[in-house]
């Protein structure tokens, strides 16, 4: 089977997952293309997993004359494919209006791994790319069931949950306690974030929620990761003497994750976040909005919250934070569910079954 995959700028798990589908089928034999900016080939190798890249200029914002060439690009690019599998909406609609109008054509799937969150004009293009491919897809995967309502109420003929695991965790490579060290959290209890640094990850409700009032020892809240949000992050960490540090990315989350207390997501929107799945896998405590994909991911193993409530929020941590017991009991149901979750294997077979037609 020759298989043609189209991504656009992505700097997280879109690209992880995309090197995986790729590496599992050129392994089982199939022929494997990746259309795609050159940024993204430099920074998850789809070459090295065995895979041809093609360089297509896919910009993080609709532009109508650089769409209309990477239309051209991707066109040249899936010629002779079987399947043409995009992912994400930019990278879907490109796909979509590049795929010749002719019996025989390849099939194309499109995974959506994220909610249009945009307002104004830029929500009003977006929500024109979504009608495109919930009209001209075969197959739409989704990492949550209200996306999956959205695509069916536009159109779309065939919607499918699609399946997106976490890449193996490593063992840590320090103790807690010096991981604990390095962040001077000492003997406080130590909650980690690991998010971007965006509007997405609602991290103003986490710093309404760290800023208390706590029952004891105000814990120590850890955000690893980086993005546009962080000078006004730092800003109101300084001007309000909040216990929140930021750790920029950080190469070292299986560490973190084994010194954390907890882990919390204060997201307004999530699919299938990876860095959820890694932390089920390594048993740590969960805490996290129920939006999204969340609850289908987290199941009876996490503490979920509404999204905005800063005080339903802290409560969760407090019931964590102050009681070993009760956080034993969680880190117990995290790490159930982190071995029930799917593999590589698993989302290389459902990436093939929906490449069958019927």
């Amino acid at each position: 089977m020759r298989v043609a995959y189209v991504v656009g700028t992505t700097t997280g798990g879109t690209g992880r997952h995309v090197r995986m589908l790729a590496g599992g089928l050129v392994r089982r034999g199939h022929r494997v293309v990746v259309a795609g900016p050159r940024e993204v080939e430099e920074q998850f190798g789809f070459g090295e997993a065995g895979a041809r890249f093609a360089e297509v200029p896919v910009s993080d914002r609709p532009h109508p004359v650089n769409d209309a060439r990477a239309v051209l690009a991707v066109r040249r690019t899936i010629r002779g494919a079987d399947v043409v599998h995009a992912h994400g909406l930019r990278a879907g609609a490109l796909a979509a209006l590049a795929m010749p109008r002719r019996s025989g054509a390849p099939l194309l799937v499109v995974t959506l791994h994220n909610a249009l969150t945009a307002g104004g004009f830029v929500g009003a293009v977006y929500g024109l790319l979504e009608r495109i491919v919930a009209r001209r897809a075969d197959r739409v995967l989704v990492v949550s069931p209200d996306l999956g309502e959205r695509m069916g109420a536009l159109g779309a003929r065939d919607v499918r949950p699609a399946v997106v695991p976490a890449p193996p965790l490593r063992a840590p490579r320090r103790t807690p306690a010096e991981v604990r060290a390095e962040l001077g959290a000492g003997d406080r209890p130590l909650v980690l974030t690991v998010a971007r640094l965006a509007q997405q990850k609602g991290l103003e409700t986490l710093l309404d929620a760290a800023a208390g009032p706590w029952s004891g020892t105000p814990p120590l809240f850890a955000i690893a990761g980086e993005g546009p949000l962080r000078g006004e992050l730092e800003r109101r960490i300084g001007a309000g003497r909040l216990p929140v540090v930021l750790l920029g990315n950080r190469d070292d989350v299986p560490d973190l994750l084994a010194a954390a207390t907890a882990a919390v997501w204060a997201s307004r929107w999530e699919g299938l976040p990876l860095s959820v799945s890694e932390t089920l896998k390594a048993g740590t405590p969960v805490i996290a909005t129920a939006v999204g994909g969340v609850p289908g991911l987290v199941g009876d193993a996490g503490i979920l919250v509404p999204y905005g409530d800063p005080a339903a929020l802290r409560s969760a941590v407090q019931k964590l934070i102050y009681d070993p017991a009760e956080a034993a009991r969680w880190a117990e149901a995290a790490a159930r569910r982190g071995a029930e979750l799917p593999g590589e294997d698993d989302a290389v077979r459902a990436a093939l079954d929906a490449y069958t037609r019927s």
